[in-house]
């Protein structure tokens, strides 16, 4: 099964309606996409997307660009909303970016700890973003991990060795996006290559980030097929089997997502 982890159906920069979009994924062969509302006061927006369609839903929380005015210091609302929404089914995109720095870090902080509240609550998984700042995502993880196990995705991972291996060691999966097949990106394939298998899942970030063949253009979910098939080729895998695996690997961690639960990796 192949499946678009994380993208953004509601972003304006998206090229293509969210119809046309989906029309165009289920043709490439993606069978699941999930959509990330990044701000609460979105969510209603995000959601009038994901319940046109079967095989949409939805990640909801509240990127760590947008806390400085929308940042969340406890997990109460979006504890309610997953409790209702059966397209809910990740808590996220939160985290850290001390890239951009677009709003302080302790009112980042503050908001992915009310995340991982929520994610520990609903066992769903924690979408994480974060660049330039995986000392912090470690420690703060690793805090919250001594009070209860939660589900954790890094989405769009671009981080070094020690976030790579910190989040296996909890469990955690790690989310490939169009950038590790950049020419440029060796350097983060090399630990991407330390990670097992069953730890991976793959996305577009769309309408960021498109891969190889189509950097530079507008991403959609259609091009996930592209990092897919990528990444089948570096780990020597069969097209198929890589698909197999990171699609069970997807619904391995999004529980709450419909699917038949049947691969496994010895």
């Amino acid at each position: 099964m192949l499946v678009d982890s994380h993208c953004h159906l509601d972003h304006s920069k998206m090229e293509v309606t969210p119809e046309e979009a989906v029309r165009r994924a289920r043709l490439a062969g993606v069978e699941r996409i999930v959509t990330i509302c990044t701000r609460l006061d979105r969510y209603e927006l995000v959601r009038e997307i994901a319940v046109q369609f079967d095989d949409v839903y939805m990640g909801v929380g509240v990127h760590p660009h947008e806390v400085g005015d929308a940042g969340i210091d406890r997990p109460d609302a979006l504890i309610d909303l997953a409790a209702a929404d059966p397209k809910m089914v990740g808590v996220g995109e939160t985290g850290l970016d001390y890239f951009y720095d677009f709003a302080p870090k302790a009112q980042q902080r503050t908001s992915f700890e009310a995340h991982i509240l929520a994610a520990r609550h609903l066992a769903l998984p924690l979408i994480i973003h974060t660049r330039d700042a995986d000392d912090d995502t470690i420690s703060i993880l690793r805090e919250h991990w001594q009070d209860g196990a939660f589900p954790i995705l890094i989405h769009c991972f671009t981080g070094g060795q020690a976030l790579a291996d910190a989040v296996v060691e909890m469990d955690g999966f790690i989310s490939l996006s169009g950038i590790t097949t950049f020419k440029s990106a060796e350097d983060l394939r090399a630990v991407i290559d330390t990670v097992p298998n069953n730890r991976l899942l793959v996305e577009t970030d769309a309408p960021y980030l498109a891969p190889t063949p189509h950097r530079g253009k507008t991403n959609e979910p259609a091009f996930v097929a592209h990092t897919a098939d990528y990444w089948a080729v570096r780990k020597g895998m069969e097209t198929e089997a890589f698909r197999a695996q990171t699609g069970q690997n997807f619904l391995t961690l999004f529980s709450k997502v419909p699917g038949e639960r049947t691969f496994t990796d010895e």
